[in-house]
């Protein structure tokens, strides 16, 4: 029997050393083929990469198990914990756990179970696929590395294979949670422990030990870089996934190709032909070629700087006031300006002198304006600039430098001097969420503290003393209301005393020695509570006076919550403002009636009225003037000054929604705008009026006068458009082209033709006759891809150069209406105007890394010295013209807080004019 045993065991040895002498050379010569490919195939990288890990892992081990498989198998099984003992104190692998050596055991008797049964060859290609297509359960050594599910490289730790290190930035990881009681956890970093020996076999093919990388999370925002330097986007994660299976099926798997490119963008890598004197540069990865003219194309030199010019802007008149959606925010200053706000821009408007003045601290949307009680400082606040491009709050994600520049597109108040128009303090960077909605000043401390509420989701109200240092000092914060809070007083008399309201509630406030804010809400007992509290005043003698959007007119007790008068129904609709005399009496302003109605000081009608013209819009704010005279701001953005007795003059007048349309009159100083509002206005640049307002009944896309100035065309979002008398304002005709917007609309220098561009693609041409007054179609020109947005006139009215959405620039017969396939033929080509703004004279207007869309408009200057361009960040932008290189300087200006939609130069090129978008303003810039 022990002879028998001894042939036995000395067959197996003589068997297993064949086989891993066997499985030994397969491995090392697959091990050889890889790491060739490796140098070879580097786009196969990431494939083999796993593969190649998971080779040399088994050859590991296999050479592991050849110095000591024989008497462990030579034991029997009994009992998987006394053998895993005994293993484990044979073993020389660091680490192993109790359960990889009970499976291990199991593995092996089951290969030596099934090699009785089968030939050796047999045996050995059994063997073989099972080590590289099933997971291994032999012993493995543990090492500090990052964990996934789906991993990049081998998951084994014991390999630390010759595959270069990733390029990508080192990945960052979060510890994993304390498992619960008894629980276990997936290895993680570690605290390194002391070396343990390691069998020669393993040293002497691994090396020396490294950080792997093993997740594709690790990845997840910034691609995959492989060693050859390419980029696999989000889209490729299946392949990483695919090569965490363990398999060598892996090997022959030809990697993807990239779906995701980085598009090539802006004029940072444009490249110039001189063979073809042409530049080329791409926009969200499309390419644009643009051909020089003759005499400039044999001496460009795209490496040239362009200057900006001599000639600078200096914002002259801001046409425009924002009623519509902001209160309190008109205010009469000792200077006998009153000041209000537009875009980012605040305006102090000397009726009586006719002059303004502009406080241009802001970088976006100006949301509500306090005085201080010196009536010698302001302070506005706020929403977030058009350079914030994340949607995450700065009150979560601080800035590094809030000092910086780039700091002040975030939320905040500026307080500033309303005389010398120099900034004081800067208050809230990095603190407020969204915009401010909210300010005032502490009045019976003489303006120390500074109250601001801020639009978040919990409406947060803040205390500050705002004199010290030049960001002030945050002495308190807390949730004002989960509501909309439309106004908040300190109040005059006390100092620790502040009232809010607004949805359905109104709070009374108290500051204590320590800094901490209590709220007591308002009672309104049995009394039905209204919808809104819509404004707030205080009387002479501290009471509260509040209006409300059923009407109504509430006074609450000096120091109390509780209502001690109540007025009822005193006007339709709510009350929108309250505003409290020297005399002491009050007058209030209904936003659905228009009423401005007095009462004396117990809040009895004196008869006292009058009312807003209806066309003019409700009453949003009153403010009280110099003598007997009221200041009225209404939701339809106008002002008016008067009084109840001899009524109300308007002084400023605005649209009320997006502009677009910008006609410039060919030889008086007056300008028109049309926007979404259905107007078209007619102002007059010396006098800064309006010389007559027209509603169209439909939303205006753009304008333009015919050549003597007589006849006004006007293109609408329906697809019509009007032929319109620009004096009588008599509409001759009407006409359709699609049913998309008319986008632009202009005359041939010769005045016989008509163009017209349409978001549906089409130029459409007609034929002018009778003065301007008939119009005969054409035919329309078909061939752009996407929208058309501009276009220029030829100086011989015999063609046409058209610029699209998706960045094309063609060129078009007017009198075939057909396209020029050959644009360089065009390319000496003389053009009465350069509005399209992808053309070799306007190559300089694209920013590196511009969008196809940030210019939304370009105009050159009649004496062609100048080109002024309208982008999608608020700016306004002069160049010398041409502006040819693709680095051309030029002056920047703000006060726009909305895309600027259209520049257009005035007929002696005297001023600018500008439009905002959604600020819905009018800007009028002086040329000096």
């Amino acid at each position: 029997m022990y002879r028998f045993y001894q042939s036995r065991k000395g067959n197996m040895k003589s068997v297993t050393d064949d086989m891993m002498e066997t499985e030994n050379e397969s491995l090392q010569e697959r091990v050889a083929d890889l790491e060739k490919k490796v140098l070879e195939q580097g786009d196969e990288i990431v494939c083999l990469r796993s593969t190649l890990a998971d080779v040399l892992r088994r050859l590991n081990q296999l050479d592991s198990r050849s110095s000591g498989d024989y008497n462990r198998a030579s034991v029997p099984v009994r009992n998987g914990s006394g053998t895993s003992a005994r293993v484990a104190n044979q073993s020389n692998h660091v680490g192993a756990g109790k359960d990889s050596h009970g499976s291990a055991s199991r593995l092996r008797q089951t290969a030596y179970q099934q090699h009785s049964g089968m030939t050796d060859a047999a045996f050995k290609d059994s063997l073989r696929r099972t080590a590289s297509c099933a997971p291994s359960s032999l012993p493995q050594r543990r090492v500090v590395h990052y964990q996934s599910t789906g991993s990049l490289h081998s998951d084994s730790p014991s390999s630390t294979s010759i595959s270069p290190v990733p390029t990508s930035p080192s990945p960052t990881h979060t510890p994993p949670p304390p498992p619960p009681s008894g629980g276990r956890t997936t290895p993680s970093p570690r605290t390194p422990q002391p070396p343990q020996q390691r069998p020669s076999s393993v040293a002497s093919s691994s090396g020396s030990l490294h950080k792997r990388w093993s997740s594709t999370g690790d990845f997840n925002n910034s691609g995959i870089t492989s060693p050859t330097g390419s980029l696999i986007g989000s889209n490729s994660m299946a392949i990483a996934s695919r090569l965490a299976t363990k398999s060598l099926f892996n090997l022959y798997m030809r990697p993807q190709q990239h779906q995701q490119h980085l598009l090539k963008h802006g004029t940072r890598d444009a490249t110039y032909n001189e063979e073809e004197g042409s530049v080329r540069f791409f926009l969200r990865g499309r390419p644009i070629v643009l051909y020089a003219p003759t005499a400039i194309a044999e001496t460009y030199d795209m490496l040239k700087v362009a200057t900006a010019p001599q000639i600078r802007l200096k914002l002259e008149w801001v046409y425009g006031y924002r009623g519509r959606d902001c209160r309190s925010n008109l205010h009469l200053l000792p200077t006998g300006e009153i000041v209000y706000f537009v875009a980012a821009a605040v305006v102090l408007y000397n009726v009586e002198e006719q002059s303004q003045r502009h406080y241009l601290g802001h970088t976006d949307d100006v949301k509500c304006l306090t005085v201080h009680p010196n009536k010698l400082l302001v302070a506005t606040g706020q929403a977030a600039g058009h350079d914030r491009r994340e949607g995450r709050s700065w009150k979560f994600n601080p800035p590094p430098d809030r000092m910086a520049p780039e700091a002040e597109q975030w939320p905040h108040v500026r307080v500033w001097n309303s005389v010398s128009l120099h900034t004081l303090a800067v208050i809230g960077i990095g603190e407020f969420e969204r915009s401010i909605c909210c300010l005032s000043f502490s009045k019976a401390d003489g303006g120390v503290l500074l109250c601001a509420v801020d639009e978040a989701p919990d409406h947060n109200i803040s205390i500050w003393d705002w004199q010290r240092g030049e960001r002030g000092q945050k002495i308190t914060e807390t949730k004002c209301s989960a509501d909309t809070v439309v106004a908040a007083e300190f109040h005059p008399m006390d100092r620790q005393s502040i009232v809010t309201c607004g949805k359905s509630h109104i709070s009374f406030w108290t500051l204590d020695a320590g800094g901490t804010l209590y709220k007591r809400m308002g009672i309104f007992e049995n009394r039905d509570k209204p919808k809104y509290v819509t404004c707030l005043a205080f009387t002479q003698t501290g009471d509260v006076v509040s209006g409300d959007s059923n009407g109504n007119i509430i006074v609450w007790g000096r120091a109390t919550n509780t209502i001690s008068k109540f007025l009822r129904g005193l006007h339709e609709g709510s009350v929108f403002s309250v505003c409290v005399m020297k005399e002491g009496n009050l007058v209030t302003g209904g936003g659905k009636d228009g009423r401005l109605v007095q009462l004396d000081a117990s809040l009895n009608p004196t008869g006292q009225e009058t009312r807003v013209p209806e066309h003019l819009g409700p009453v949003r704010v009153i403010a009280e003037g110099r003598g007997s005279q009221l200041l009225v701001g209404t939701t339809r953005n106008c002002i008016l000054i008067g009084s109840l007795d001899l009524g109300l003059t308007p002084v400023v007048c605005g649209h009320t929604d997006e502009l677009w349309g910008l006609a410039i009159h060919p030889s008086l100083p007056q300008f028109l705008t049309g926007g979404h509002d259905q107007l078209v206005t007619l102002w007059d640049s010396m006098s800064h009026s309006v010389v007559w307002s027209k509603d169209v009944a439909e939303p205006v896309q753009s304008a333009t006068f015919s050549l003597d100035g007589s006849v006004l065309i006007i293109g609408c979002t329906t697809g019509h458009w009007f032929v319109m008398d620009a004096e009588t304002r008599e509409v001759y005709s009407t006409h359709t082209d699609g049913a998309e917007p008319i986008q632009v609309v202009k005359f041939s220098p010769d005045g016989a033709l008509l163009a017209l561009g349409s978001r549906d693609n089409n130029i459409y041409v007609y034929q002018v006759s009778e003065e301007a007054r008939k119009y005969s179609r054409v035919g329309r020109c078909m061939g752009h891809s996407s929208f058309v947005t501009h276009l220029d006139w030829s100086t011989d009215s015999q063609y046409i150069q058209s610029n699209s959405g998706d960045y094309e620039l063609l060129y078009w017969n007017a009198g075939l209406c057909r396209q020029v396939p050959q644009s360089s033929q065009l390319r000496d080509v003389e053009w009465a105007s350069n509005s399209c703004t992808l053309t070799f004279s306007s190559l300089g207007i694209w920013p590196e890394g511009a969008d196809g869309t940030d210019v939304n408009h370009c105009d050159r200057s009649h004496n062609g010295e100048l080109m002024a361009t309208a982008d999608d960040f608020g700016k306004v932008k002069l160049y010398s013209y041409p502006v040819i290189q693709p680095r051309s300087l030029c002056h920047t200006y703000g006060g726009h807080s909305s895309h600027v939609t259209n520049v257009s130069f005035l007929h002696d090129d005297s001023r600018l004019i500008s439009t905002g978008g959604r600020d819905t303003s009018v800007m009028q810039w002086a040329l000096s």
